[in-house]
C-alpha cells in the first residue's frame, strides 16, 4: 500500500517511479511466458504495483516452483 499511497500523493521520487516500471515490465515478461488467465495477469500486476518489488519477488518465487513442478511431471 505504501507505493500506491506515494504514486496518488504525487510524492515518489523519480527513481523508485523508475524501479517501479521495471518491476512491472519485467513481471508483464514473465506473465507473457507463464499465459495465465486474464484474473491472474490482473492479480498479479496489482500485487507488484502496491507492494513493489517485494511482489515481484514473490512472483519469481512462483514461477521458480511452477517450473521445478512441470520439470518433475
Amino acid at each position: 500500500m505504501p507505493v500506491l499511497l506515494l504514486v496518488l500523493l504525487e510524492q515518489a521520487q523519480p527513481l523508485m517511479l523508475l524501479t517501479l516500471a521495471i518491476a512491472m515490465y519485467l513481471t508483464v515478461i514473465e506473465l507473457r511466458e507463464l499465459r495465465p488467465h486474464f484474473l491472474w495477469w490482473s492479480w498479479w500486476l496489482m500485487l507488484v504495483f502496491l507492494t513493489h518489488f517485494i511482489g515481484y519477488l514473490v512472483l519469481r518465487g512462483y514461477v521458480l516452483v511452477r517450473r521445478w513442478q512441470q520439470a518433475r511431471a
